[in-house]
């Protein structure tokens, strides 16, 4: 099973979940606010935008204003890269807009990590933490809040798809029976062939057709990828 927070924001059960998950991984790593956005573009410069965050309510206005996303450097990077941005106050001075920064900051947005996945069909997710304090000045302890952060986003983003996309929208769910979603299940919990079938009370033989079925179903090469996609499809628990 997925560690923590991983596996938790993959089992959310609808928005509110998926926010409280996101909002506590994010404070654990030690960063007070957090916005995962999911953006579907329609082309034309026609676009979705689906927000869960934590924004202060006193600040929250001025975070959505558009004109203001367009000046934005840590905005404008995640639109056209997939490679994280470390951010700071140089970050916006060295792109002309310090006013950006000196805005934010009286409500605690004085550096942070950004990114963004771009996926097929015009998909979008973006993940951006946020905090007061300076980011630790280790690089090596950087680099693994970033690889923290970054598969979280992974995780999430596959939540995000199921919980908060229009249903015409979402990925189509396998039809898998109940004894292949069972096989699942236990797999999930870390259980060999020969312990699910135990458990079934069926062959091991069996156990791994029942498995085979199910990871074909969901096309995926193994079983792992099986439990994270019928995980992420809301199929399994």
């Amino acid at each position: 099973m997925l560690p923590g927070g991983y596996s938790a924001v993959l089992q959310a059960r609808n928005r509110d979940e998926f926010r409280d998950e996101v909002v506590r991984f994010t404070q654990q790593l030690g960063f007070e606010t957090v916005s995962a956005v999911t953006m579907i573009d329609h082309g034309r410069g026609k676009c979705d935008l689906i927000m869960v965050d934590n924004t202060p309510t006193s600040y929250a206005q001025t975070y959505g204003d558009a004109a203001s996303g367009k000046r934005d450097p840590v905005l404008q990077h995640c639109r056209r890269q997939t490679v994280p941005i470390i951010w700071n106050q140089d970050t916006y001075v060295a792109h002309g807009v310090g006013d950006l920064w000196e805005q934010q900051a009286q409500f605690g947005y004085r550096t942070g990590i950004a990114m963004a996945l771009h996926l097929p069909e015009g998909k979008h997710f973006l993940l951006g933490v946020d905090r007061d304090q300076p980011l630790p000045a280790d690089p090596h302890e950087l680099q693994r809040v970033v690889a923290d952060l970054q598969l979280f986003a992974v995780h999430a983003q596959e939540a995000a798809m199921r919980l908060l996309l229009p249903v015409a929208q979402q990925p189509e769910r396998p039809a898998l029976t109940p004894r292949e979603l069972e096989a699942l299940r236990w797999t999930m919990e870390g259980k060999t062939a020969w312990e699910v079938g135990a458990v079934l009370g069926i062959s091991e033989r069996t156990a791994v057709l029942h498995i085979n079925n199910a990871m074909h179903k969901l096309q995926c090469v193994n079983k792992h990828q099986a439990v994270l996609k019928a995980l992420r499809l809301g199929l399994i628990d």
